[in-house]
C-alpha cells in the first residue's frame, strides 16, 4: 500500500515499485499487436512512391498479381473509396488527412501508392518491388526546404494539440517595450527534422467478423484508432473493436491514426482473412510522422540589471501540403519569466512531406531550446551568472493566463538543490578558463517546465467476493510503467496490496480514457480510478449499512455480489480553472570539448525537478532518465536529412539516423522534490513523461559555450559545426542601446 488510510495522506513521493508487466516482458509472455495470428493470418506490405510531387500516370501490378502467394494488389485504380475525414484535432483525429490509394497524386516521397497482401509477409515484399509505376513529376521539383519558402509562410488555423493553445498571443507593447530597453538581442534558433523510432515499429492486425472489425494496434489511443476506422469506413464505433496490452514505445507517433491501420481493415475485408500490416524501419520515416524543423527568431528587451522588458518569440515549421500542423513550439514563452510585453506567434510552410506530429514535449522541446539558450546569451552580454539572472526573473503567477497562481511551484528549490548537488557554485563565469588536456571543460543550466494537461478520463472499480478488487479503463500501457502506476491509485484508495488488485485495459469495450500523450495519462485517468473506488467504497457502505473494511469485504460482497463504482473525472478547462498547473525542473550539466576534433560528450548530469505527487517513484524517475537522454540526442545527435533536390529523407534507418547509447550518456543525478499540490486534481500529480527534455539541448548548448565561448545556434552540435562554425552566433551579434 501507498500509505495509511486512503492512501493520500502518504508522501509525497510513493514507493519505488517495480513494474507489473516486467516479468512478462523479459520473459517474452507479453503479447504486442502484431504478435496476434488469428486464423488465416495474411501480411501486406506497401510500395511506396519514387518521387515527391507529381502524379501517378500508370500502374503495371500485373506481375505482382501473379506472383506465388499474392491475395490482393490495392492502387488507386481499385481500392474501395474511404470516407472523407478532416483533422479533428488530437483526440482521434488522424496523423494525416490524405489517405493513399485514394487518387493520382503525390505529395511526398515515400507515400504508399499500392498495397500487396500475400500468405506470407516474404511474399508480400517480393510483391510489392514487382509493381511498376509510371510517374508525371511536377516540372517544378519538390519543395523540400521550407526555408527557401519563408515568403509562403502562413499562420496555422489551430495547434492540434492537447489544451489546443492559441497560435499567437500578445500582452503589452512589445515592439515599444523592445525599442527602449537599454539591452537588446535579436537571435535566430534552428532545430531538425527529428524521427520517433520507437524500438516497436508501427503494426496493426485485423480480423473482421460480419459486419464488426477487431484491431489489434500499437497505439497510445484505442478509442482514438476506434473513431477513425469508424469513420474511414463509415462505421458505427460500436462495429470496431481495438485492443493493445502493450505498446513497445510511441513518443508521439502513435498517438494519431496512420494510414497503414485503417488499410488492415480495408485488406482484410477485401481478401476475406485476418490481415497484419507492419512498418519496417525504414517505412517508419515516412509512414508516421516526424518532428517539424523549426527555425525560431527571438528577440529580448532587458535592463542593465537583467530584468525582461520584452520577449518576442517567432516560430516557423513545416507541414504537409494537405495539412496544417503546427508544434506549440513558442509557447513556453509565455509563462515561463516575469516580463510586461511578450508577444509569441507559429507560423508554417507547405512542402512536399508527410504530415508531421507530436514527439515528446512537441514544441515545449524546441521552444525551451531556444528560449533558455536567449536567457543565456542575455546573461552573457550583462556579465551575470545565468542562475542569477533567471532568479531575478522568477514569478509566482502565470502571467499567460491573467496571473493566475501556479497550482504549485517548486522551482526556486530546484534551483537550489540542483545547484548544491552539481557545485554550480565553484563555475567560473567567464567561458574558455577550464582545460583538460585536449578537452576545454563547461558548465551549463537550464530551466525545464512542462504543462500539467489533462483530459476526461472514466474507470471502473470492482469489489469481488474473493476480497480482491478490478480496475478497469481503456487506457493504454505505452511502456512507461502506467499501469503500474494507476495500479498504486487504485491500492491507496482501496487500502488493498498491490496484488490484490487485477487491471483491465487497453480495449475499446472498457470505460473510455484518453490518449497517452502530454504526460497526462497518472493524472487524468488516476484521478477517475480514485473518484470509482472512492464510489465502489460508498455502494458497498450503503449496502453493508457501514464503514467497508478491506479485510473484511470477501464476507460483506458475498452477501451482495461484486460492487462496483464508475466514475468520470472532467478536468476544469482553462478558463475555469482558479490555478495554473505546471510541473518545473532545472537541468545542470557539464561538458567537455575537444578542440582538434570538435567532439562535444556530456560529463556530468544533475536534474532537480517538482512534479506535483509521484506516485511511483521508480518509474517517474525512469521517465525523467529517459527525457534527459533524448535530450542528450537532441543535443548532439538526432537529425534526420531532407535532400533538397529528391525531397527525400536519406537516413532512414539506425545506422544514419544517430539516437544517445550507453557511450553517450553519464551518470545521471535526477531527482523529484516534494511538491505538494492540492488544486491539480483528485490524486495531487502532474506530469514527468515529457519534462525531463525540456530545457535539455539548451543546458548542453549552454555548457558548450561555456566551454569553447563559441555559441552554437542550430542543432545537432556536430563535430562538423563546431570545426567548421555553421551555426554559430557570428551572423546575429547582441546589440545594447
Amino acid at each position: 500500500m501507498i500509505g495509511p488510510g486512503d492512501g493520500f495522506g502518504a508522501p509525497l513521493i510513493g514507493p519505488p515499485l517495480p513494474r507489473r508487466d516486467g516479468p512478462a516482458k523479459v520473459t517474452g509472455a507479453a503479447r504486442y499487436a502484431t504478435d496476434e495470428m488469428p486464423p488465416g493470418l495474411a501480411h501486406g506490405v506497401f510500395a511506396e512512391s519514387a518521387i515527391a510531387a507529381g502524379r501517378i500516370r500508370a500502374v503495371d501490378a500485373a506481375a505482382a498479381r501473379a506472383a506465388p502467394g499474392v491475395l490482393a494488389v490495392l492502387t488507386h485504380e481499385n481500392a474501395p473509396r474511404l470516407a472523407q475525414v478532416g483533422q479533428q484535432g488530437q483526440a482521434g483525429r488522424p496523423g494525416q488527412s490524405h489517405m493513399p490509394l485514394q487518387d493520382a497524386h503525390i505529395f511526398h516521397a515515400g507515400q504508399y501508392v499500392a498495397l500487396v497482401v500475400a500468405e506470407t509477409i516474404e511474399a508480400a515484399e517480393h510483391a510489392a518491388d514487382l509493381v511498376r509505376v509510371e510517374y508525371e513529376p511536377d516540372p517544378a521539383g519538390p519543395r523540400a526546404r521550407f526555408e527557401a519558402h519563408l515568403d509562403e509562410a502562413e499562420v496555422p488555423p489551430r495547434i492540434p494539440l492537447i489544451g489546443t493553445p492559441p497560435v499567437e498571443s500578445c500582452r503589452g507593447d512589445p515592439e515599444a517595450a523592445l525599442a527602449a530597453a537599454p539591452v537588446r538581442l535579436d537571435l535566430i534558433y534552428r532545430t531538425p527534422v527529428e524521427h520517433h523510432v520507437p524500438m516497436e515499429q508501427h503494426g496493426t492486425v485485423a480480423a473482421w467478423d460480419g459486419d464488426r472489425v477487431t484491431v489489434w494496434d500499437s497505439t497510445q489511443h484505442v478509442y482514438g484508432v476506434r473513431s477513425i476506422v469508424a469513420k474511414f469506413l463509415a462505421l458505427e464505433e460500436e462495429q470496431v473493436r481495438v485492443l493493445s496490452a502493450f505498446t513497445g514505445g510511441a513518443f508521439g507517433s502513435k498517438g494519431s491514426s496512420w494510414p497503414h491501420i485503417t488499410f488492415a481493415a480495408v485488406a482484410a475485408r477485401e481478401v476475406g482473412r485476418p490481415v497484419r500490416i507492419w512498418l519496417g524501419r525504414r517505412q517508419g520515416f515516412v509512414g508516421a510522422g516526424h518532428r517539424s524543423p523549426t527555425l525560431q527568431r527571438m528577440r529580448v528587451g532587458a535592463g542593465r540589471d537583467g530584468r525582461l522588458q520584452a520577449l518576442l518569440h517567432e516560430a516557423v515549421g513545416h507541414s504537409s501540403p494537405y495539412d496544417a500542423f503546427s508544434d506549440a513550439t513558442a509557447v513556453v514563452s509565455r509563462m515561463l519569466y516575469a516580463c510586461p510585453a511578450i508577444r509569441t506567434g507559429h507560423r508554417i510552410v507547405r512542402v512536399n512531406v508527410n504530415t508531421p506530429t507530436a514527439m515528446r514535449a512537441p514544441g515545449e522541446a524546441q521552444g525551451s531550446y531556444a528560449l533558455e539558450c536567449a536567457m543565456d546569451e542575455l546573461a552573457a552580454e550583462l556579465g551575470l551568472d545565468p542562475l542569477e539572472l533567471r532568479l531575478r526573473n522568477y514569478t509566482e503567477r502565470d502571467e499567460d493566463e491573467g496571473g493566475k497562481p501556479y497550482s504549485s511551484k517548486a522551482l526556486r528549490e530546484c534551483y537550489r538543490q540542483g545547484a548544491e548537488r552539481f557545485g554550480w557554485a565553484r563555475r567560473p563565469l567567464a567561458p574558455r578558463t577550464q582545460r583538460d588536456g585536449r578537452w576545454r571543460v563547461g558548465q551549463g543550466m537550464a530551466t525545464a517546465v512542462y504543462p500539467g494537461k489533462q483530459s476526461p478520463a472514466s474507470a471502473r472499480v470492482t469489489l469481488l467476493p474473493d476480497g480482491r478488487a478490478e480496475m478497469a479503463t481503456a487506457t493504454q500501457e505505452i511502456g512507461t510503467g502506467g499501469s503500474t502506476a494507476l495500479a498504486m491509485v487504485a491500492a491507496a484508495a482501496l487500502g488493498l496490496p498491490l496484488d490484490r488488485l487485477r487491471f483491465a485495459y487497453g480495449d475499446t469495450r472498457l470505460p473510455r480514457a484518453p490518449v497517452s500523450a502530454g504526460s497526462q495519462s497518472t493524472a487524468s485517468v488516476g484521478s477517475a480510478i480514485r473518484l470509482a473506488a472512492e464510489a465502489a467504497l460508498r455502494r458497498l457502505a450503503a449496502l453493508s449499512g457501514g464503514a467497508p473494511n478491506p479485510t473484511a469485504w470477501a464476507e460483506q460482497v458475498a452477501n451482495h455480489g461484486p460492487v462496483s463504482g464508475e466514475a468520470t473525472y472532467e478536468p476544469p478547462d482553462k478558463d475555469a480553472r482558479t490555478h495554473a498547473p505546471h510541473a518545473f525542473g532545472a537541468q545542470f550539466c557539464e561538458v567537455r570539448v575537444a578542440e582538434d576534433s570538435g567532439e562535444v560528450r556530456v560529463a556530468r548530469w544533475t536534474g532537480a525537478f517538482g512534479c506535483g505527487r509521484i506516485v511511483n517513484a521508480r518509474t517517474a524517475h525512469s521517465q525523467l532518465l529517459g527525457g534527459i537522454v533524448w535530450g542528450i540526442g537532441m543535443a548532439l545527435l538526432e537529425e534526420t536529412h531532407l535532400d533538397a533536390r529528391l525531397g527525400r529523407f536519406m537516413n532512414r534507418n539506425l545506422a544514419e539516423y544517430l539516437v544517445a547509447v550507453n557511450a553517450d550518456v553519464p551518470v545521471i543525478d535526477a531527482f523529484f522534490l516534494p511538491d505538494a499540490d492540492e488544486a491539480v486534481n483528485p490524486i495531487g500529480a502532474k506530469n514527468v513523461g515529457e519534462i525531463g527534455i525540456c530545457g535539455a539541448a539548451a543546458a548542453i548548448a549552454n555548457a558548450v559555450f561555456h566551454a569553447t565561448g563559441r555559441r552554437i545556434r542550430d542543432l545537432p552540435i556536430t563535430p562538423e559545426r563546431m570545426l567548421l562554425g555553421t551555426g554559430d552566433a557570428a551572423a546575429h551579434a547582441p546589440s545594447s542601446a
